[in-house]
């Protein structure tokens, strides 16, 4: 099974792209972040046609998440517990019946948290400290699991192509690098990391200033697995030509395949 995030940057802007790469890619299941649409103005059928069952926890102009599957999705939530009160749609969850195994999928779209300090990173670091008691609760299951989707964390240093001119900013910050390794050391694996553990491998170029063509990259779009999911998995990769595409995101999508 081959499973795979990408944050799309408006799925409306990339309804040619994605069914392009999904014909290229040919990934089991899909996460997408920011469909930046209502569940309503999706357009289904281009994935439809394309082989793929379709899930999506949408918002008006602004985030949104969904899953695309090949397999049926069962059980399927919307919203990350904790707080009833919040109304943005960044984490979608459902399970999937592999040949030997379930496997239950958490896509997801962290808060940017920019500019920091203010409201927006407080409602970041408090999103992180639900997401650690979800992540902890998957993980007493001893199931195989993944939450894959667009992190907004840049983890370590060689994750970014100039550590320096990312100090202070709400990726980068140590308090959010911190609660990135208090969730990692839950027992979870970074996919990417787990075959490729040194040098650099972006997942994001801005639009501006030439940040593509001088490969300014940074690396914040991840996969982690429970142990349960790490032990089946082969490979992991970043599939990094998408982002030379005609009007593309500027993230490009991750991937990695698990024997289920």
């Amino acid at each position: 099974m081959k499973i795979a995030t990408w944050n799309i940057n408006g799925i409306k802007a990339r309804i040619d792209a994605l069914p392009a790469w999904l014909k290229q890619a040919q990934p089991d299941v899909v996460v997408l972040q920011e469909i930046k649409s209502v569940d309503e103005a999706v357009p289904r059928t281009p994935l439809e046609d394309a082989g793929y069952n379709v899930e999506t926890h949408g918002q008006k102009g602004f985030n949104g998440v969904a899953i695309l599957s090949k397999i049926p999705l069962e059980s399927v939530t919307r919203g990350l517990p904790g707080d009833d009160s919040d109304l943005q749609a960044r984490w979608i969850e459902a399970t999937i019946a592999g040949e030997s195994s379930a496997l239950t999928i958490c896509g997801l779209y962290q808060p940017n948290g920019n500019p920091v300090p203010g409201d927006k990173y407080d409602y970041k670091l408090a999103w992180m400290e639900r997401m650690e008691t979800r992540a902890a609760q998957l993980l007493s299951l001893e199931e195989p699991v993944a939450m894959l989707g667009d992190y907004n964390v840049i983890p370590h240093p060689e994750d970014v192509h100039d550590p320096d001119a990312w100090e202070g900013d709400a990726l980068y910050r140590p308090e959010t690098r911190q609660r990135f390794r208090r969730l990692m050391a839950q027992g979870w694996t970074d996919a990417i990391r787990s075959v490729d553990p040194v040098g650099e491998r972006f997942t994001f170029w801005d639009y501006q200033a030439g940040a593509w063509p001088k490969n300014k990259g940074i690396r914040i779009d991840h996969i982690l697995l429970s142990p349960q999911a790490a032990d089946r998995m082969g490979t992991a990769g970043i599939d990094r030509d998408v982002r030379a595409w005609e009007k593309p995101s500027d993230h490009v999508p991750v991937w990695c395949t698990l024997a289920l």
